[in-house]
């Protein structure tokens, strides 16, 4: 991970600060807030700013006016109802602030997901830094025949192969970004390189640039939206670079809301949702009944999906 020593220096006066608050806080998510937790090669995630906790879910669940019961199995208890039946609404009440550096095709990935509010560092403003996500030799492998849009990670190329790819981005990489401060007759400090010449202007040079060029930005997002994205993300069928990601932010959210985490692992995690011809063929299963996929209205990856999953 590439971090400056100006950037460390402002990051540990803000956790010099101490402010007092009337605020619900969790102090697990107060112990790492603004600590950076490093991911890919120069990436990293940190929690900048958080508001509501667990409680803060039953307080807008009951529409109470103090923080919920002093019965923590009650609380529980509720928001295990809540995620269960998919009451989403009290979930919506606690809000997080990251801040995030990670790869361009990463971050053209990760906003599909529409639910946040984000302000990404402008290359219209400033000049890029010259970080390129390289990845790791056992993460490069051939295109899934199964899996249309991610890659067959059981089958790696040769090491010739993989040398040769490293070989290809690197160069791109440096390549591009070289004619990138040749076309703004700038270097990556943003000082001018020939003052007889102009420069094209950053906001058309950043073109040149290869996706796997690092970027930064706030991303703020609610708990309930928080989840769907976690759920997605970090699934085995996520793309391993933005899983690396959300594993890493699924740490941070276990520290800040550890009840509405366990029901969210209970409920979404480790359970599945069944379509109502998955139920009748469950039904007939249990009760000693033989099914078949070409009788039960399930499609062929339906019916697979069900038989891995119940292992019959």
């Amino acid at each position: 991970m590439s971090i400056t020593k100006e950037q460390l220096e402002e990051i540990n006066l803000v956790r010099e600060n101490k402010f007092t608050t009337l605020r619900p806080v969790s102090e697990d998510l107060e112990k790492i807030l603004y600590d950076i937790f490093p991911v890919l090669d120069h990436g990293f995630v940190r929690v900048v700013d958080y508001m509501g906790n667990d409680s803060s879910i039953v307080q807008a669940a009951r529409v109470s006016y103090g923080k919920g019961t002093k019965k923590v199995n009650e609380d529980k208890g509720l928001i295990n109802y809540l995620m269960r039946h998919r009451h989403t609404t009290p979930f919506e009440m606690c809000d997080i602030k990251f801040h995030i550096k990670l790869p361009i095709f990463i971050a053209r990935q990760w906003i599909r997901h529409r639910t946040a509010s984000i302000n990404e560092y402008s290359a219209r403003y400033s000049v890029l830094e010259d970080e390129f996500y390289i990845p790791d030799p056992q993460n490069i492998a051939a295109q899934s025949k199964k899996n249309h849009q991610g890659r067959d990670e059981e089958k790696q190329l040769s090491v010739v192969e993989q040398n040769r790819i490293l070989e290809i981005l690197k160069t791109d990489s440096q390549n591009g970004y070289n004619h990138y401060l040749e076309m703004m007759n700038e270097d990556k400090k943003g000082n001018i390189i020939d003052k007889s010449k102009d420069g094209v202007a950053r906001e058309l040079a950043r073109m040149n640039l290869t996706l796997n060029c690092y970027t930064e930005w706030y991303w703020k997002i609610n708990l309930h939206n928080l989840f769907h994205f976690l759920a997605l993300r970090t699934d085995s069928h996520a793309q391993y670079e933005i899983r690396e990601y959300a594993n890493i932010m699924l740490d941070m959210v276990k520290k800040w809301v550890p009840h509405s985490f366990a029901a969210f692992e209970k409920y979404r995690i480790g359970g599945k949702e069944f379509s109502r011809d998955e139920i009748a063929t469950i039904k007939k299963l249990v009760k000693g009944q033989k099914v078949e996929q070409e009788n039960s209205n399930l499609s062929k990856r339906e019916w697979n999906e069900l038989k891995n999953l119940l292992e019959f």
